[in-house]
């Protein structure tokens, strides 16, 4: 069984405190957007909200089940923690909310490459730019990981791990331009993402 965790906890301070995940694109939320695609390669989706306030105003965006960080404060390593948790796929796609272009073959096809390893994580050129909120993790590794991981960084999660790292390059056949990596911290970035998709789109 696959499940997706996305997580909408994080402080937003580059978008002015505003939440990421309720930010438009095309017409969706960045959360719509998210669980529509996910909901096409994954059996369930779980989002990690902050708090109990934020797992409420969540609510009235979905019917998707919501729990809240048991860590707060301590970055995604402790959202992907909450997720792994509550799970209940043997494996996780963990992603981000400002991420709206997420491509459900790419993620199908990180699924399909964990074979025996417990995190499969694109890179860009080698293992130093990694894309660990756009990954696919074995729960019971990735709890274990956490629980070893002094700094409860990312990066010091991914160290605990048998990680598989795979160059992004490698998935242009079925996303030309890479947008499934996209990740938005202002709204200014929104703007300039939207105007270099269009020039894009009319390539």
């Amino acid at each position: 069984m696959r499940s997706a965790i996305i997580l909408v906890g994080g402080e937003a301070r580059r978008a002015g405190g505003r939440e990421k995940y309720r930010f438009m694109y095309e017409g969706e939320t960045f959360l719509s957007r998210l669980i529509v695609t996910l909901d096409e390669v994954v059996d369930e989706v779980l989002i990690v909200a902050r708090d109990t306030a934020q797992c409420a105003r969540v609510a009235e965006m979905t019917h998707v089940r919501i729990v809240p960080d048991r860590h707060p404060g301590i970055g995604p390593a402790g959202g992907l923690q909450a997720g792994a948790l509550e799970a209940r796929g043997d494996l996780v796609f963990g992603v981000a909310c400002d991420m709206p272009c997420v491509n459900a073959e790419v993620v199908d096809r990180l699924f399909r490459l964990i074979d025996g390893y417990d995190a499969v994580i694109p890179c860009w050129g080698d293992d130093t730019m990694l894309e660990p909120l756009h990954a696919v993790y074995r729960p019971r590794a990735l709890l274990s990981a956490y629980e070893a991981s002094t700094s409860h960084s990312l990066r010091s999660l991914t160290r605990h791990l048998n990680t598989r790292f795979i160059d992004v390059e490698t998935f242009r056949d079925i996303d030309p331009d890479l947008r499934t990596f996209t990740n938005i911290n202002r709204l200014e970035d929104l703007r300039e993402i939207a105007a270099c998709m269009e020039d894009a789109d009319s390539r």
